[in-house]
């Protein structure tokens, strides 16, 4: 619902429609769900273990995950299989995605090209026509390739794609149960949600997450030939709103309290140099005082969070399992992340889709015992464009003149020290949806500790802020002297990088189909103040100035006290030319 744009699933709801539709769905499909995959038998012929390179590769994704949202982070959350990757290889806290939005952030994983180029730019009318995705390359290297899970991009068509010789998918969001979603009376007929198999519609069993790690696993005992190097993208609809716990873990965070970040407080002092976008989009869909239309309080709300995270956790414990069975754990590597970044108040912001850290930043955990460091914190910077290039590097493929991004595979198998990886930019862009038109088209740049944004047709400020003296961005750099010559560069830079293949600079956008969501909670707060400074008498002698291109001669100027094109009143002005004089 936050991260798809799809009508459908966008409902207005309450806290206690909410909160009913949770425990229903938990306690009536419960049965829907049967057994808990970790009692399932692992069945099937044994796969040869692999001593030699290429190497095999699982790819696990999972939708909307906060950067730190992971146990070994966060003492209250209990995620065992996802610390293990953290004791057994290597934590990348300074992963980032260079379109924090589902769909484009998919295309780019699955392409190595930004949103500018692949044409992925929202979650509406995108299209693949033309686009070839990097299993393709492993495939025809020798590669037996699958995918599993959420595609959420193009058509919104659950057909198998080019590069994967087994597919497990479904439309859109998916559905967490097999009747979560289904209308009463069509529930009542029978009616269960689908999953495509190889391009038939097979009814969903049970928990979403669950039945894909089923079928990843019988892929992996029963259906791949064991002779080839193998690549399972496990792409996991979960935490995607609105979180659905698998039954066993309905319960699991009854009597924890999930603190929320202290620029959650609607304060003077929170909002002292921020846009007025930001202020204005607390009283929305994707602001903490009326998220998703509902008075359920996020405190709440990350208890199913983090309960349904506890699904994809023990599907990952299957994963490894199968690896230490069949002997294959020293010649795979496994890389965990998500698509996006998830916030829960920063800034009185939820969701994604700006280029605030919480948005942009996700977890990345890289494993490969003997291979990969173990125990690891490695603060090299790493994007979403790059797994792509890196992937084929790992398995000995050169990459496609397409891919934009660089490899990292020296980075993950400590080949190449954190102190001497060279990053490329962070590039960071989303362009404005009607669904949700609280959040402007944004661009930023990160290069450095130095982090420029902009937005595109919004009467408002810009932003600039040093994360090393200020990771969770709360004083806006943009207007202060010292850094007008770095504002000048990354602005310049950002510009220069954002033109596509052709050197084009395109804003693209979809055809608007409704109002899209713009209710604001009545009696909440209202819209935000134009700046002070902003606030001036008619016929400033520098009333030129804000239009002029920022320069070190025009910031002299105004330390001097003057303008740096003086202006004389309009009306004089007027006058004076018309007298030719």
């Amino acid at each position: 619902m936050n991260n798809s744009n799809d009508t459908r699933s966008q409902m207005k709801i309450s806290r206690r429609a909410l909160r009913k539709s949770l425990l229903v769905a938990l306690s009536g499909l419960a049965l829907l769900s049967g057994q808990a995959p970790l009692a399932a038998k692992e069945a099937g012929r044994p796969a040869n273990a692999q001593s030699q390179r290429p190497r095999n590769i699982i790819f696990v994704l999972v939708d909307d995950l906060r950067y730190d949202g992971m146990g070994f982070l966060q003492p209250r959350i209990r995620t065992p299989h996802i610390d293990r990757m953290a004791r057994e290889g290597t934590y990348y806290p300074n992963a980032m995605v260079t379109s924090a939005l589902c769909s484009p952030s998919r295309a780019t994983i699955l392409t190595g090209m930004t949103a500018r180029n692949h044409g992925v730019v929202d979650n509406n009318h995108s299209t693949e026509a033309g686009l070839t995705f990097f299993p393709s390359y492993l495939q025809k290297a020798g590669y037996q390739t699958a995918f599993f899970g959420k595609w959420h991009m193009g058509d919104d068509t659950d057909a198998p794609r080019p590069g994967f010789d087994k597919w497990v998918s479904f439309r859109g969001q998916g559905a967490y149960f097999p009747t979560t979603g289904i209308p009463d009376a069509a529930k009542a007929a029978g009616a269960v949600n689908k999953l495509n198999v190889d391009g038939r519609a097979v009814p969903q069993k049970g928990y979403i997450t669950d039945e894909l790690t089923d079928y990843a696993v019988s892929w992996l005992e029963n259906e791949r030939d064991s002779r080839k190097p193998f690549f399972l993208y496990l792409s996991h609809k979960a935490v995607h709103s609105d979180p659905l716990p698998p039954p066993r873990y309905a319960h699991q965070y009854d009597n924890v309290t999930f603190p929320l970040p202290a620029s959650a407080a609607n304060t003077l002092e929170n909002y002292k140099g921020k846009p007025r976008w930001v202020y204005d989009q607390r009283n929305t869909w994707h602001g903490i005082d009326f998220f998703y239309n509902s008075d359920m309080p996020m405190g709440e709300y990350l208890r199913y969070y983090y309960s349904t995270l506890s699904g994809v956790d023990d599907s990952l414990g299957r994963l490894f399992a199968y690896l230490k069975k069949h002997k294959l754990e020293k010649d795979t590597l496994v890389v965990f992340t998500s698509d996006n970044g998830y916030q829960i108040g920063e800034h009185g912001l939820i969701d994604k889709r700006n280029a605030y850290e919480a948005s942009v930043k996700v977890p990345l955990l890289v494993w490969e015992p003997g291979t990969v460091p173990a125990g690891a914190v490695n603060k090299g910077q790493i994007r979403n464009l790059d797994f792509a290039p890196t992937f084929l590097d790992a398995a000995g493929i050169p990459p496609p003149p397409q891919f934009e991004g660089k490899s990292a595979l020296g980075l993950w198998d400590g080949k190449v020290a954190e102190a001497s990886w060279e990053p490329q930019d962070f590039v960071y862009e989303y362009y404005w949806e009607y669904n949700f038109p609280m959040t402007p088209g944004t661009f930023a740049i990160r290069r450095g500790d130095l982090k420029y944004i902009q937005y595109y047709g919004v009467y408002d400020t810009d932003e600039l802020y040093d994360l090393a003296k200020d990771p969770d961005e709360m004083h806006n750099l943009v207007g202060d002297p010292a850094y007008l010559d770095a504002k000048i560069e990354l602005r310049n830079a950002l510009y220069a990088q954002l033109a596509n293949r052709d050197g084009k600079h395109v804003i693209p956008y979809g055809k608007r189909q409704s109002i899209g969501s713009v209710r604001r909670n009545r009696t909440g707060t209202g819209a935000a103040p134009f700046p002070d400074e902003w606030l001036v008498g008619p016929d400033m002698p520098d009333r030129f100035d804000d239009i002029l291109p920022d320069s070190p001669a025009k910031q002299k100027a105004h330390d001097a006290g003057r303008p740096l094109n003086p202006s004389i009143p309009l009306r004089e002005d007027i006058k004076k030319n018309a007298r030719g004089k």
